[in-house]
């Protein structure tokens, strides 16, 4: 019984990594559907990796006006991520020998600000984003003092980067300050994350493997 109910946590840590592959590979479908149009080229034909925002792929209508024929692909790429992440939160105290009642709140936290993310799909693009990224951000800084404690020097470092650039999206979105080059830095910025949960979820299930071996 214990021997089938490690093989499902096993299975259950590996998730996120395919689910992070699979979103990738459908926002790029979504990318090549996007009928065009940006806030910068209300005119051009297709989707800018420069101009487009993430969330273009989402809407109902393009910038350019016509239906968005990416919108179904978008949605099931953000389902499966926020899902791959709700699973990497729930296993996160794992990777840690100590176990605290503060990583209860890190899971708790995390697994909210995914769930919230979700509802980018049906619209309410700044009050979703303002409210998950509290409660991520809550996640966050209570997993860099963790991590911080059980000597993960590197990946402390990369979640530091990573919350910046986040930061440092809102703050462009809020001020308008070099507004214009947000769409790259927004794409910088998910690059950097995801990066960081791929190394969280690789470091996690060798810890895993570890103390079931």
């Amino acid at each position: 019984m214990r021997g089938s109910r490690n093989n499902v946590n096993k299975i259950l840590i590996t998730l996120p990594l395919a689910g992070i592959l699979l979103f990738v590979v459908f926002y790029v479908i979504a990318a090549l559907y996007y009928p065009g149009g940006s806030y910068v080229a209300p005119e051009q034909i297709g989707f800018s990796f420069e101009h487009n925002y993430l969330c273009d792929l989402l809407d109902d209508v393009a910038v350019n006006g016509e239906i968005n024929t990416a919108r179904l692909y978008s949605r099931i790429s953000l389902g499966i991520l926020c899902g791959s992440l709700i699973l990497l939160w729930a296993y996160l105290p794992w990777l840690f020998d100590v176990k605290r009642r503060i990583h209860v709140l890190i899971s708790a936290c995390g697994i909210l600000s995914m769930l919230i993310t979700v509802f980018l799909a049906l619209g309410a693009h700044d009050i979703v984003v303002r409210i998950a990224g509290f409660f991520g951000a809550i996640a966050l800084l209570l997993t860099f003092r963790e991590l911080y404690k059980a000597h993960y020097g590197k990946l402390l470092f990369l979640g530091i980067v990573s919350l910046v650039l986040f930061l440092a999206n809102y703050y462009i979105y809020e001020t308008g300050v070099l507004i214009e080059r947000l769409p790259l830095i927004q794409k910088v910025t998910f690059i950097s994350c995801l990066s960081w949960f791929v190394i969280l979820n690789i470091l996690l299930l060798k810890k895993y493997k570890i103390d079931n071996n």
